[in-house]
């Protein structure tokens, strides 16, 4: 069998297991033979194992039985399937992937967004991070005429946002941790320097107050509550800013909602971008920055 069949197998299996929380073999081979990748054949038992055992492998995603509950199956470390993990994002990825594979006949209706791959960059960067090794970099910022910079950096970890890759980088012999664009790289080498990881870094931590790549603790953590109008309630709900979101108060005509993080310059852009939909109420510096930002643009068609 084909290696990507395969892994449409494995993802089906999870995704199937994960929606229903629970399921028998019975139950999980009813659904499977509904599927095309089926072709009408039940999924035997050594098959099944084999599955599992190469789930695991692959994903670090452990499908476990229950043998006081009907003998159903489940996933029994779901927090791997949390919204920011690498798992996630794969499983994800590889379940579109599948789905569309099976949507031939509509294809040409069906749109998406495509999400740069940066390639060699980001390859040589990951590699880079598996076997402990400093890179050299040119780098040219936004804004800042003349050369790139070149620098000698500990490549730490990557994280996509907003459909960009980003590397985060510390200098040799530096406490903190700094981060570069992949699209604004003009050269990466893998060097044979050696470096040490951190032991006490922990890049989930690092990006917990965050609204997306920056982390500037010269901004500390602040409560911030945002006032929601109409319909626009229904969008936050569904599609949190911030991971730390919480709705405190339903009204008729709005909500409101309360977070948690580092309001740096990269989370006001979110707010523009909603106009009169949302206001800010707390803290007022941020409430007076938006407005402004507001006028500023009004401004300019006056």
């Amino acid at each position: 069998m084909k290696p990507y069949v395969l892994f449409q197998q494995y993802i089906w299996l999870v995704n199937i297991i994960h929606r229903h929380k629970k399921l028998t073999f019975e139950e999980i081979n009813h659904y499977w033979q509904a599927t095309e990748l089926s072709e009408g054949m039940p999924m035997v038992r050594s098959t099944f194992n084999r599955h599992r055992d190469a789930i695991l492998f692959m994903f670090g995603i452990i499908i476990d039985c229950d043998n006081k509950d009907r003998h159903r199956y489940f996933i029994s470390n779901e927090e791997v399937l949390a919204e920011n993990t690498i798992q996630n994002w794969m499983l994800s990825t590889f379940s579109v992937n599948s789905m569309l594979s099976e949507s031939k006949g509509v294809h040409d209706r069906i749109f998406l967004e495509s999400i740069p791959s940066d390639g060699e960059y980001l390859h040589k960067f990951i590699d880079a991070m598996k076997k402990g090794l400093r890179i050299k970099l040119q780098y040219r910022r936004y804004g800042v005429k003349g050369e790139a910079t070149s620098m000698l950096v500990e490549p730490y970890f990557v994280k996509l946002f907003n459909k960009r890759w980003y590397a985060h980088v510390k200098y040799p012999e530096k406490e903190y941790i700094f981060t570069l664009a992949f699209d604004r790289m003009l050269f990466l080498e893998v060097t044979n320097e050696k470096f040490e990881f951190d032991k006490d870094c922990n890049p989930a931590e690092w990006f917990k107050d965050c609204y997306g790549i920056m982390n500037d603790f010269a901004v500390p953590v602040e409560k911030v509550v945002i006032r929601a109008f109409g319909r626009e309630a229904n969008y936050m709900r569904d599609l949190p800013l911030h991971h730390s979101q919480q709705e405190v108060e339903i009204m008729e005509e709005y909500s409101d909602f309360e977070l948690f993080l580092r309001p740096t310059a990269d989370f006001i852009a979110p707010l523009l971008a909603r106009g009169s939909a949302i206001k800010v109420l707390y803290p007022q510096w941020l409430a007076d920055a938006v407005k402004q930002q507001h006028q500023e643009a009004v401004n300019l068609y006056e």
